[in-house]
């Protein structure tokens, strides 16, 4: 009876902050041509209700797809096609066709407002809550307090409720799947992570570690067998859920490509905006989009981002673990952010869900990627007036993760997962021994010079000359980061079989 009243309590507490933070602007108010992302949902809400669905994804004379055309996957037009349904019943004028763009009101404000909160309600704080509450050998405070930190996640509240998006959806639908895989319903583990593909393509991020996870328990059970039935349910399950998912659109050939045209625009190169990634942050010194052509640069990225994840993807289908499955979903997602093609800055909420995942086993080291994950997106931040949400928020979390979590007491190799590979290097790193005080330091030093940058881009004027100074700042610091959390998540990945092996030789 406790442990309900506490996560009551939390849920309560995570939706006060959700509402407070969503009461301020949003993305593009009162900034034509295009507005923004608020006004691109309105919009898709206008398109799916007035229009055919065989022209919710191509360009005709009512839907002009140079003005926030749908680029994502059905279940995205699905949901928006919902929200206009209920938006016609309150006032029409809210997604009339051609008329209605560009729409600005504080009814209509709320009601968009209210659409997002009710979708963390219904797919993303019920997901949180019960594999919080699936958590084995942790105790109910600990429980409680994964559970309170990863919905004060600043990081996906700014973006969804402060911005204005509908990333808790898929990434809710994906967490579905990480929990039903927790019990072993690996078909409706499947069916979760389907729905999470069919609303957001960027899914894809997870797609190789679902993937390796339940084909290394297909090799387990042995592909003669109990095995070879599990694989073709599995395949038979995510082939349904697709059609399901498509079925409106496969009426022909044609249909199919355009919305997949839409979905994969590799025609735009290698990034648009000052992203925290290795692409960006390489451009400041060199030019890679003047010297590289765009098919090139796709060629490039697949390569280097098929690389990076490939050691993990190994390991998990050759030892399929839940463990380890939650932290290739870290470093496979790390992987594509920092690589791949066609990156947005908000796609480090991708890598930091699967992080609150494990924030129970490394509390340091998963808070600092937070931290990090939210001060990468801080230029969007600041465009939509969100500093002042983004200052509380990010102290609000830290506070929490610090309460709960005693973070700065868990920096030891052990508490960080790295006792295997320290005792790998043993008598060659004779540094380990004054880790925990290095890591420490590390951090906040980290966090100063995120609290100085932050300060200088909201209040200070950059040099005429590097107009930019401050945006690429933020990208190449938050950049450095995060390569040095995917060394770190992959070292934890690889070195955790010699763990293991090395308890079997001292038992």
């Amino acid at each position: 009876m406790e442990k309900w009243s506490l996560m009551t309590i939390t849920v309560l507490l995570a939706l006060t902050v959700r509402w407070t933070v969503s009461l301020g602007s949003y993305s593009g108010a009162g900034k034509p041509p295009m507005y923004g992302d608020y006004e691109a949902q309105r919009h898709w809400q206008e398109v799916t209700y007035n229009l055919p669905i065989r022209q919710w994804y191509f360009n005709t004379s009512d839907n002009n797809l140079l003005y926030w055309g749908l680029d994502y996957p059905p279940l995205t037009a699905y949901h928006s096609f919902v929200c206009a349904y209920i938006a016609k019943l309150i006032n029409p004028d809210w997604i009339a066709l051609h008329t209605s763009r560009g729409y600005e009101s504080q009814p209509h404000k709320l009601f968009m407002r209210t659409t997002v909160f009710v979708a963390d309600l219904l797919v993303y704080i019920p997901a949180v809550i019960l594999y919080c509450f699936s958590l084995k050998e942790t105790s109910t405070k600990k429980k409680v307090s994964s559970a309170l930190c990863i919905l004060l996640y600043p990081g996906l509240i700014l973006i969804d409720h402060g911005h204005f998006q509908y990333n808790s959806v898929s990434l809710g639908f994906a967490l579905w799947g990480v929990l039903y895989l927790s019990y072993d319903w690996d078909l409706l583990g499947s069916v979760a992570f389907c729905l999470a593909l069919n609303y957001k393509q960027m899914e894809l991020y997870h797609s190789l570690p679902f993937f390796c996870y339940l084909l290394g328990k297909c090799f387990k059970k042995g592909l003669k067998g109990k095995g070879l039935v599990l694989l073709t349910k599995i395949a038979g399950t995510v082939v349904v859920s697709f059609a399901v998912c498509w079925l409106p659109f496969c009426t022909d050939m044609e249909q199919i490509m355009q919305v997949l045209r839409r979905l994969f625009p590799i025609d735009r190169g290698l990034f648009e905006d000052k992203v925290a990634n290795i692409w960006c942050s390489l451009s400041v010194l060199i030019k890679i989009k003047n010297i590289v052509s765009p098919q090139t640069q796709l060629k490039l990225s697949f390569a280097v981002t098929f690389l990076s994840l490939l050691p993990t993807c190994i390991k998990l289908t050759v030892q399929p673990s839940l463990r380890g499955f939650k932290f290739a979903l870290v470093s496979c997602a790390l992987s594509f952010f920092l690589f791949s093609f066609q990156v947005h800055e908000k796609s480090i909420l991708l890598v930091s869900v699967p992080v609150c995942l494990i924030i129970n086993e490394i509390p340091f080291m998963a808070t600092w990627f937070l931290l990090v994950s939210t001060f990468s997106m801080l230029p969007l931040l600041l465009k939509d007036g969100l500093l002042l949400a983004y200052a509380v928020t990010m102290l609000a979390f830290l506070s929490v993760c610090v309460a709960s979590f005693s973070i700065f007491e868990k920096t030891s190799a052990e508490d960080l997962q790295l006792k295997p590979f320290s005792l790998s290097l043993k008598g060659y790193v004779s540094w380990f021994k004054s880790f925990p005080k290095i890591v420490r330091s590390l951090f906040l030093l980290s966090v100063i010079l995120m609290g100085i940058l932050s300060l200088m881009s909201a209040a200070v004027h950059p040099p005429q000359r590097l107009p930019d100074l401050f945006p690429v700042s933020v990208s190449v610091i938050s950049c450095l980061h995060f390569l040095l959390f995917l060394v770190y998540f992959n070292v934890v990945i690889l070195w955790d079989s010699k763990n293991s092996r090395s308890q079997k030789k001292i038992s």
